[in-house]
């Protein structure tokens, strides 16, 4: 029998295995569009088929997932989304942010996401669309590599750079693109350049044709938790429109951190929010040396 008060603190440090391949079939089934078959779980999860059996019928049984029986594909069911209106109802900020974000829409008319960062992955919590047929395609939910998103760099720059390379020790940096940063004195260096001007990039290096501009929230004291980006497709991009999208993003952020009780405004954050101040910042990235920017000045 284990010494008194230490049962219970060993006895939280071992994983419940069933409860972990739970959780595990939720997220494998999340990740995908379509839902997953039996034999498309068993062996992306290694799972032995009568446990595998037995999992799904319990998570079915209360409502987390769901069989589509014409397709045989497994789904994730409504108590899944109740849980996810309920985080939506429990959070303020979201529903305030959510708010902000359609207004910058109906001013910029491009696609704004709001992410948090989750080990070395962003992701993403809220967006709302443009109204062009041509547009990011992403999901709520979704995860991309930080290292090579505007967001996930926005926020990979609230943190000491030691941390940053514990995050990515077992990863390493997957190239997406051409330019997508694979080293880490070139990561390293562009956060040091985000942390300066006050807000980050992607400049397609998750995904061709797409620029990103991407800002913090600050809610409290500390690193900030999470981050908003404004996605232009490259076809659209100006020097005008991002300008217009830098001064609305740099709003926004200041603006829900502000309803959240955040502290005062980050200086390089709140000047940006004017017109010619944003313009004067992307005319220095495009100067900047650092940058091969799928944009003119003029």
């Amino acid at each position: 029998m284990p010494p008194k008060g230490q049962g219970a603190a060993a006895a939280s440090d071992k994983p419940v295995k069933s409860a972990d391949r739970v959780f595990d079939l939720i997220e494998a089934i999340g990740g995908t569009r379509d839902g997953m078959t039996f034999p498309d779980l068993q062996t992306a999860l290694g799972i032995p088929k009568s446990s595998l059996f037995a999992l799904l019928e319990s998570a079915a049984s209360r409502g987390y997932l769901e069989l589509d029986d014409s397709s045989r594909r497994w789904r994730l069911g409504m108590r899944v989304w109740e849980a996810g209106q309920a985080y939506a109802r429990q959070h303020e900020l979201l529903r305030h942010a959510e708010a902000v974000m359609r207004d910058v829409v109906a001013g910029i008319n491009e696609t704004i996401q709001l992410a948090r960062l989750d080990g070395n992955e962003n992701v993403y919590i809220a967006k709302v669309d443009s109204t062009h047929p041509l547009r990011l395609q992403s999901d709520v939910g979704g995860r991309l590599s930080s290292h090579a998103t505007g967001l996930g760099k926005t926020l990979l720059a609230e943190l000491p750079d030691a941390e940053v390379k514990t995050l990515f020790a077992k990863t390493g940096l997957p190239r997406m693109t051409e330019n997508t940063l694979t080293s880490f004195k070139a990561l390293l260096g562009e956060l040091a350049a985000t942390r300066a001007r006050g807000f980050g990039i992607d400049n397609a290096e998750y995904t061709h044709g797409i620029f990103c501009l991407a800002a913090p929230i600050r809610t409290g004291a500390g690193p900030a938790q999470l981050a908003l980006s404004i996605t232009v497709p490259i076809l659209r991009v100006s020097v005008d429109g991002l300008a217009a999208a830098l001064a609305a993003l740099a709003k926004a952020c200041v603006d829900i951190g502000t309803r959240a009780g955040g502290p005062a405004p980050d200086p390089k954050l709140a000047r940006l929010v004017n017109l010619a101040a944003s313009r004067a910042a992307i005319e220095d990235l495009h100067h900047c040396k650092r940058y091969k920017l799928p944009f003119a000045l003029g």
